[in-house]
């Protein structure tokens, strides 16, 4: 499968890259802070972590940019940060651990590009969509060193736009299946909308998708 053309489609629909380099500096840092605090300590960063970024600005109004743009996943009283794409401290299908912590990521696809995103070991715990099947993935960078229940594992995307906030919208239509069988009894729901990748395939999709996200970062800082 040519990875280009997925590359493509899902930047058109969710070009967080694109919205990033919209950014003011400050911004861009207050972003990449919650990204690094989210991957590191498995928490978002303190309002007063965050100031130190925030220039001549308030952190309200960055966060509040960051939010408008789907950078940001704000609570539900829109106060403050509980993700940035790909991870999240709200509870999701798909559980990570990372540098000993656990939080989850918004999709399948977005779990997979944990590891590879910031140079980490990562372990993947979470279900197929179907079935139910227990998953388990460990990774290092963007090898795929253990898969359970095997190789077939495969992810599912519906390609659709993101109605409001992607995490709880587009993300929703991202998942994991068993095998290839469980897979295109998945995709034979919304063939002409849908496409099943194989784990390298996903793992190489999200890695382009992501990686650009960070870096600004050193690479000290990514682990």
């Amino acid at each position: 499968m040519d990875i280009q053309s997925p590359i493509d489609r899902l930047n058109s629909l969710l070009p967080l890259k694109a919205r990033q380099d919209q950014l003011t500096a400050e911004c861009r840092k207050m972003h990449l802070c919650i990204l690094r605090t989210l991957v590191n300590e498995g928490r978002v960063p303190a309002e007063e972590e965050l100031r130190v970024h925030a220039g001549g600005d308030s952190v309200e109004n960055h966060l509040r940019l960051l939010a408008v743009k789907d950078l940001i996943v704000m609570d539900s009283l829109g106060r403050s940060p509980v993700g940035a794409y790909p991870m999240t401290t709200e509870q999701t299908p798909y559980q990570i651990t990372v540098n000993g912590r656990v939080i989850y990521a918004m999709c399948a696809l977005d779990a997979l590009s944990v590891a590879s995103m910031f140079k980490l070991d990562v372990a993947i715990d979470s279900c197929c969509q179907l079935s139910r099947t227990p998953i388990n993935i460990f990774m290092r960078d963007e090898r795929l060193i253990e898969v359970h229940p095997g190789t077939g594992v495969t992810v599912g995307i519906l390609w659709q736009r993101p109605s409001g906030v992607a995490a709880y919208s587009m993300c929703k239509q991202m998942v994991f299946l068993k095998d290839r069988c469980v897979a295109e009894t998945w995709r034979a729901r919304n063939r002409e909308n849908s496409a099943l990748f194989s784990l390298p395939q996903a793992v190489s999709l999200g890695k382009h998708f992501f990686l650009p996200l960070v870096s600004e970062l050193p690479a000290a800082e990514c682990r």
